[in-house]
């Protein structure tokens, strides 16, 4: 019997690996399914296609089903984040003109302390920072903005330009954003084309940001059960095959080619280690828990993520309180995949969610299997966020 077809949509990332992997490595035949992998040119593109039905599921910016929960955005399609496809992944950078006004001042690109990042770039700057994103609803804005709100950069001093990723770079050198926060493998692209250096990883905010998930139609997760948990299946078992350091040599060979990222290897090896090049001079920085696919129960969605995610929308776009936040946290489907992913045997946590940001360590937890524990989990502020306080 030939495999079920699921057409999906992505953007050309680092963190598209759970789903390129599955097919390349026979995870979804194993499962009967072939992923019709497509790629997209902007984050819109990806949202539309899946919303209207071009695709069945998609690689997606985590906020954006958060977003059209709450009537943002101007597409009112329900959809269903089933799994988390990456933790992490994002890197913030800066232009040739900034970059050299950091080093004037003996600003060293440690890569590592957000507040003295934020601190040098205030004492330079000439006005607010227009930084390149992706989209306005995803996990890039919202780390942009906890990081300004929180450090001598201020509330207004940053300005957020959107630019699809494999654009960023650039842009970056066409100097119509100062600065960016990004996926892999484009901020390396950046450095690569010494179009400006690396500032901070994603993780020197939030050490566990949840970044993209695995997105489908909430109709089509009603209709097809089945199919949807083959497809969960197969990408989990992809994300915990990327877990093994051994395998990232393949896995970077498999994203390169022409039909997926269309990058050098290197530069997916780069954000699969962790082992990241920050400028043209060299300078190199390693960053545990870079990305992550799979340790920690990273592919399942805490309805306490999608919670957060809600509230820094709330009070980015002005929405009063007083919504029903259980429903919106709900687009996280932590029943469906447990569910789904009961099946494999994975150890899975025993509850739904979470206080985030109150893991500075790893953690033991309570989960179906007794033996799950949690990657760190904090904000670069040690502020954490209650689900059941919003």
């Amino acid at each position: 019997m030939s495999p079920v077809s699921i057409p999906v949509a992505y953007m050309p990332l680092v963190d598209a690996a759970p789903l390129i992997i599955a097919q390349e490595m026979g995870f979804a035949e194993a499962e009967g399914i072939a992923l019709d992998l497509i790629p997209a040119p902007s984050w819109s593109s990806v949202r539309d296609m899946l919303a209207f039905g071009r695709v069945d599921a998609a690689h997606m910016l985590s906020p954006v089903p958060v977003a059209m929960a709450m009537g943002l955005g101007g597409v009112s399609t329900a959809l269903s984040a089933v799994s988390v496809l990456s933790v992490n992944g994002n890197v913030l950078g800066v232009g040739h003109a900034l970059e050299a006004r950091l080093r004037s001042i003996g600003y060293g690109f440690d890569f590592t302390d957000p507040v003295s990042a934020a601190q040098a770039l205030a004492q330079v700057r000439e006005g607010p920072i227009v930084f390149g994103v992706p989209f306005p609803f995803s996990m890039h804005v919202e780390l942009l903005r906890y990081w300004s709100r929180a450090t001598a950069l201020g509330e207004d001093g940053i300005v957020i330009r959107t630019v699809p990723p494999p654009l960023m770079a650039s842009a970056l050198e066409a100097g119509d954003v100062d600065a960016f926060c990004v996926g892999e493998p484009w901020g390396s692209v950046a450095v690569e084309q010494a179009a400006g250096a690396l500032l901070l990883p994603g993780t020197a905010i939030w050490s566990f940001a949840p970044e993209k998930v695995l997105a489908v139609r909430t109709d089509w997760a009603e209709t097809e059960p089945n199919l949807l948990g083959r497809l969960m299946r197969a990408t989990w078992r992809a994300g915990r095959w990327l877990s093994n350091p051994e395998v990232h040599a393949t896995a970077s060979d498999l994203l390169a080619r022409k039909a997926y990222l269309d990058v050098s290897p290197e530069l997916i090896d780069r954000a699969l280690s962790g082992h990241l090049t920050v400028s043209a001079r060299g300078e190199q920085r390693q960053v545990e828990g870079f990305v992550e696919f799979h340790q920690g129960a990273a592919s399942f969605p805490w309805r306490s993520q999608a919670k957060w995610i809600a509230e820094r929308l709330r009070q980015s776009h002005g929405i009063a309180e007083g919504a029903d936040w259980q429903a919106v946290a709900r687009v996280f489907r932590s029943d469906l995949h447990r569910v789904h992913l009961g099946q494999t045997g994975c150890d899975l946590p025993g509850a739904s969610e979470k206080v985030e940001g109150a893991m500075p360590h790893a953690t033991p937890v309570a989960s179906a299997g007794g033996a799950l524990t949690l990657l760190p989990n904090r904000f670069f502020d040690d502020c954490i966020f209650d689900p059941d306080a919003s």
